[in-house]
């Protein structure tokens, strides 16, 4: 069957027009009366303006355009004649159609009229009104109030704008005094900006001006009515007049206030933004203030534009049908419906087949003229509707509109649509086949759509094929056909995006993976759609979208972002979709509209609308309040409330201007503040409270302090502060003594000592006192305690710590709080030593009433004296009788040193120090030793018991050759031995000599009680070279004097006296083999705090110092005569006078930070030296003098040449290793 094509009439449809209101803006070169329509025929076109007929084209001034309705009117001359309405008709044989109708309006400039304004006379404290009466022109129109240098008029609560442009005092003060108040009108659509004449305001000035209770300057009367189109903004307005100025809520009458209401203008301007037919009703302003109230009543009906119920539809219908053509719309007040057809009214077209009835035209057997344009036009005072309904009535054989051997591909398991669009009449009815055959396709898979489309459900490989569409009616019939494929692959997503829940500012991730028909490698998408729209991933548009291997990356996520955003897999013949909802959290907005009401002397309640809480709810809403007068700009916290609510009653204080603001805080924190309320000013009243934390104090013994914490600004409650201060004996035998002062303490007088006394303190200001305030107690001052503890006994506990009880003072005699007992001690000698030699005092506080401490860290073995005391906030009183008392020896110190200082074969040579402190009589030592390893493997422990406690050397023998072994060694006396000092030493495999090895330098006690200190310093020297050792105080960089020299093999102990207590000294050692004169040691050492007694014993006594003393002496002697010797072999040429003469530049640049460097001048007379050590403390000038160590000639008589030719250190440390000896020429 074939198809036959043929064109098909159509009646006229608008299809494009001008909006119903056409502005001729200044601005604007032309303004275009579109009017666009098709048809079959073409349509002409006709025009009506302003109900006349109009044809443009009789006016060359306008512009026209071919086979179309539109009309251009050029912005070059008056335009005020072509105001007016315009209606656009478009006809054809079959009808005609109307546009709507388009309003051109032809502004006019808007002026304010001339004048000469008399000025304003107001007295101070009247209201008054400046009127504006702003001309009419394009709205909007905004009012401005501002001087003629542009400044704007300020605005609060007593000054404001009404809807009507004038300008509102509630009362005159004298800041209104001006000549220079102007009203600006703006009209921004027309851009234009016009200026009334200047108004003079003279305010007189009054003595007196009284309060009076609030009553309204707009809108008068008690009552009005409003009216307003829906959708447009309802505004209501109350501007009061009192003094003090009135503030303003608003009530809406059996009904909450809409949720969308906001308040402006300082609370005087109540807004509904789009009211609807619900804002409708009875609302309420009060205005009131401390004397009284004002009310006024506005009755609000929201009225409506017509609106659609049933719009009347085109139709297709057969010749001889019966049609039915409904039109009904809706609106406040009810609209007028209007017929028309071919833009004629229905009743002066008369037809017999046709009826009207309620809303419903009726065409009984329809005949092809009865094919026309029906209009249906609804119109009220607010607005008309207007709607065009083509009814064609006809015969027609089908046509199929869709292309014969249309490909159509589908994909297993997916749907697959094949479309037969159809226009005929009758309407035809419409079979699929398939495949030359003459059955149509069935099943459940199947579906035949009423527009003639084959939708098959889940495709299967065998559905691919030729199909035919057919389609028949009883004018004929009509047949196309289309090929179908099958592909075997579905496109699916494998891997959605999941919901997330992101922090603002943040990045997301959102990720997606699909599989498809590789076919369609060059055709697969991936694409990303947010709310159904799909995301441009460009950077220049999109920067902060990347999608990347099926990733999309949103990165500084902002609340915009959040939506649901789709993932689509698509290829040419399907695609598969998987969606994720990006939830974007942040702190809650700033809450809006608050309002202040319910208002009283010291509370106002507070009500908020909660801002968007950013899908994390409030938990809390905080308050806070800032006043202007003590911390003006200081936002404090005024009130939490729980985040499900949105008001609350604040409690204020008297004599205040408050305002408030509110922020809400969520899991993901605190949000912004709202904008801050009008200001709120509370009567003066009353203190609410008195001082609080009172605190009575006595710091001299007949006086007694009172102090307070005094009340905040904010707590005076009104000017006038001060404080009423009661006190009396506790005893209840007084009266109370008042006295009245501005500052927060004061001082009682001729006191009695430490007698309670009864105290309170009570607030008031100019309107009054506070509360009764509470008494509190206290005592007054104290004086130093007058007795001391008796029985005083001392309980040996242990070495080391004592057990002191007492009998405790009477509290007669504390004169004070007790504040408890304070031990006063220090040790008188050691029980080593006969000597005494007091000790620095020491001293612990016992808190509290008790009769018994424990005194801990004594040394044992010692003697001591102890007093107890008592003392209170004043001080300490007298002490006890002081008691003696003795410790109990103990275990000795640790060694200060272990070395070993030779290594054979089979031995080892040790050398070790006595005890600083021996804590007791020594009875010897314990020495012990054991084989180790580098592994974890030990030997037996062997111990060698050393009962004489003057032995400070031992020679461990019959041990294994190159082998590791651990030494240790423990001091011992009676009572046990002391802690452990250990060592290790590796065994030689043949016997060698140790080199020169420093082993400790120590600072011994003082033994005499005088300046007489120790300087032990222990060395080996079994190169059996000459050793030199100098000592140098650190305050004098360039003195340096010697102690001995030695050439001893064995281990030696030097000592110096003549050393000063608690000083800072460095020792230096050298040897003359040293191939370049360099120390081999240096050490800074501090020596003992004076008063200490020895723990050893009177050293000069011990034999092995007897012994070590004559061999020095001797060694020394050896030494000079042998200086004596070189000096004579060396002849009479001076090393000094030669380096006089010749001065070495590096020699010359030497000073005492340089290291022991050694001379060989033996020319140098002995008392050379010590005549220059002299003239060097003199330049010195200082008072630690050595003189005052000791006796001068005995120490440098001794050794004086070694002072001379030692006389600078370096200050690092050097090697101690042996070098060849080099001799140095002169």
């Amino acid at each position: 069957c074939s198809t036959v094509r043929f064109p098909v009439e159509q009646l006229p449809t608008i299809t494009d027009q001008a909006p119903s209101s056409l502005i001729a803006f200044p601005f604007d070169e032309s303004f275009a009366m579109t009017c666009e329509a098709k048809g079959n025929p073409e349509p002409n076109f006709s025009h009506k303006s302003s109900g006349e007929d109009f044809d443009p084209y009789l006016d060359p001034r306008l512009m026209k355009e071919e086979n179309s309705g539109t009309f251009v009117i050029p912005n070059n001359g008056n335009l005020t004649e072509y105001q007016g309405t315009y209606c656009c008709y478009a006809s054809n044989k079959l009808g005609t159609a109307i546009s709507k109708e388009i309003e051109f309006i032809v502004p006019n400039v808007p002026k304010f009229p001339k004048e000469k304004l008399d000025p304003v006379e107001v007295e101070e404290g009247q209201p008054f009104i400046l009127k504006c009466d702003p001309p009419t022109g394009i709205p909007p129109l905004q009012i401005y109030w501002m001087t003629i240098n542009l400044q704007h008029i300020e605005q609060d609560e007593r000054v404001s704008t009404g809807l009507n442009g004038d300008l509102y005092f509630s009362h005159a003060v004298e800041k209104d005094s001006r000549r220079d108040y102007c009203c600006f009108a703006a009209f921004p659509r027309i851009r234009t900006i016009v200026q009334k004449t200047a108004m003079s305001v003279n305010v007189k000035t009054t003595n007196a001006i009284l309060e009076r209770k609030p009553s309204l300057l707009t809108p008068s009367g008690g009552s009005s009515e409003n009216q307003l189109v829906k959708g447009e903004d309802l505004e209501l307005e109350c501007i009061p007049e009192g003094i003090p100025t009135p503030q303003v809520e608003w009530i809406k009458i059996g009904d909450q206030l809409p949720v969308k209401a906001k308040l402006d203008n300082h609370r005087k301007l109540l807004i509904v933004p789009r009211a609807q037919q619900e804002d409708s009703g009875r609302y309420m302003c009060r205005a009131n203030n401390p004397l009284g109230e004002a009310v006024h009543y506005f009755t609000v009906t929201v009225e409506g534009p017509p609106e659609w119920e049933s719009e009347p539809q085109s139709q297709l219908s057969m010749i001889g049908s019966h049609i039915h053509i409904k039109c009904s719309a809706r609106g406040v007040p009810e609209p007028t419906i209007t017929w028309r057809v071919n833009g004629q009214l229905l009743q002066d077209s008369p037809v017999a087949n046709r009826k009207m009835l309620s809303d419903t035209i009726f065409l009984q057997n329809a005949k092809a003229s009865d094919s026309a344009v029906y209009q249906c036009e609804a119109s009220n005072r607010h607005g008309t509707l207007l709607s065009n309904a083509n009814i064609m009535i006809m015969n027609l054989q089908p046509m199929i509109l869709t292309n014969n051997g249309e490909d159509y591909s589908g994909v297993e398991g997916k749907g697959v649509m094949m479309h037969c669009k159809v226009f005929s009449s009758p309407p035809s009815a419409i079979t699929w086949s398939r495949d030359d055959s003459s059955e149509s396709v069935a099943g459940p898979r199947f579906t035949l759509h009423d527009n003639g489309s084959l939708e098959i459900h889940s495709a299967e490989k065998g559905d691919a094929g030729q199909y035919t569409c057919l389609a028949k009616n009883t004018e004929g019939s009509s047949a196309i056909d289309a090929m179908l494929y099958i592909k075997e692959d579905p496109t699916r997503i494998v891997v959605a995006p999941k919901d997330l829940r992101i922090l603002k500012g943040s990045a997301a991730q959102l990720s997606c993976l699909a599989e498809y028909d590789k076919s369609f490698s060059n055709d697969f998408e991936l694409l990303w759609e947010k709310d159904n729209i799909q995301i441009a991933l460009n950077y220049t548009v999109n920067p902060r979208y990347i999608m990347e291997d099926g990733y999309l990356n949103i990165s500084g996520v902002s609340h915009g972002d959040q939506g649901v955003y789709s993932c689509v897999a698509k290829t040419p013949l399907d695609r598969d979709t998987a969606s994720a909802f990006l939830m974007v959290l942040d702190v809650p907005v700033a809450p809006e509209n608050l309002v202040l009401s319910e208002y009283k002397s010291k509370s106002v309640k507070l009500e908020w609308i909660p801002g968007d809480d950013h899908n994390s709810s409030p938990t809390e809403f905080i308050i806070e309040f800032e006043e202007n007068k003590w911390e003006p700009g200081n936002w404090k916290v005024l009130l939490r409330v729980p985040g499900n609510h949105n008001s609350a009653v604040l409690r204020l204080h008297g004599h205040v201007e408050y305002r408030f603001r509110v922020y809400a805080i969520s899991a993901i924190g605190a949000g912004p503040p709202s904008e801050p309320t009008e200001r709120y000013k509370t009567p003066p009243s009353a203190p609410d409270k008195n001082p609080e934390n009172i605190k009575i104090e006595g710091h001299l013994p007949h006086e007694m302090n009172i102090n307070w914490e005094p009340l905040l600004p904010i707590e005076h409650n009104g000017p006038g502060l001060e404080y009423k201060v009661s006190y009396r004996r506790q005893d209840g035998q007084e009266e109370w003594t008042e006295h009245t002062v501005k500052r927060h303490s004061f001082v009682v007088r001729n006191t009695p000592t430490f007698v309670p006394y009864e105290v309170k303190i009570q607030a008031r200001n100019n309107q009054g006192w506070g509360p009764e305030p509470r008494i509190v107690s206290g005592y007054s001052g104290e004086d130093f305690p007058s007795a001391a503890p008796d029985d005083v006994a001392v309980e040996v506990m242990n070495s080391s710590a004592v057990r002191v009880t007492w009998t405790p003072v009477h509290k007669d005699k504390l004169h004070g709080h007790l504040g408890g007992y304070r031990i006063n001690w220090w040790r008188l000698r050691s029980l080593v030593d006969s000597k005494k030699s007091h000790g620095d005092k020491q001293s612990l506080a016992f808190p509290g009433d008790r009769t018994h401490a424990t005194v801990p860290g004594l040394t044992p073995f010692s003697e001591y004296s102890l007093i107890v005391m008592t003392f209170n906030g004043r001080g300490n009183g007298p002490g006890s009788h002081p008691f003696n008392f003795r410790t109990p020896e103990g275990v000795p110190e640790k060694n200060p040193v272990l070395r070993v200082t030779n290594v054979k074969r089979n031995s080892v040579s040790l050398a070790w120090a006595p005890p600083l402190e021996p804590n007791g009589i020594l009875t010897g030592y314990l020495l012990e030793y054991q084989l180790i390893n580098d592994t974890e493997e030990v030997g037996p422990l062997q111990a060698v018991n050393i009962s004489n406690p003057n032995t400070t050397k031992w020679i461990l023998h019959e041990l294994e050759p190159l082998t590791k072994y651990k030494l240790y060694l423990r001091s011992c006396t009676a009572v046990g031995c002391g802690p452990v000092v250990s060592e290790e030493s590796t065994t030689a495999l043949e016997t060698t000599l140790t080199p020169v090895l420093v082993i400790s330098v120590q600072t011994a006690d003082n033994v005499q009680n005088t300046l007489n200190w120790l300087l032990f310093i222990f060395f080996h020297n079994s190169a059996n070279k000459e050793i030199h050792i100098s000592v140098k105080q650190h305050s004098f960089t360039a003195l340096w004097f010697g102690l001995k020299t030695s050439n001893s093999t064995d281990s030696n102990i030097q000592q110096s006296d003549g050393l000063k207590p608690q000083t800072e000294y460095t020792v230096c050692l050298i040897s003359n083999s040293q191939l370049d004169n360099a120390g081999l040691f240096e050490e800074v050492i501090t020596t003992r705090s004076k008063g200490l007694a020895s723990v050893h014993g009177g050293i000069s006594t011990q034999g092995w110092f007897i012994g070590l003393m004559s061999a020095i002496a001797l060694l020394t002697l050896i030494v000079l005569i042998a200086c004596f010797v070189n000096r004579n072999k060396g002849g009479k040429y001076s090393v000094k006078e030669k380096e006089d003469l010749h001065p070495d530049v590096e020699s010359q640049g030497m000073n005492d930070d340089t290291f022991c460097e050694y001379s060989d001048n033996d020319e140098k007379p002995l008392k050379g030296s010590q005549h220059s050590l002299i003239r060097e403390i003199k330049v010195a000038d200082s008072g630690d003098s050595l003189v005052d160590y000791g006796d001068e000639d005995v120490q440098f008589n001794e050794d004086g040449s070694f002072i001379g030719e030692y006389g600078s250190c370096k200050e690092k440390r050097v090697s101690a290793e042996v070098k060849t000896s080099t001799q140095i020429p002169a």
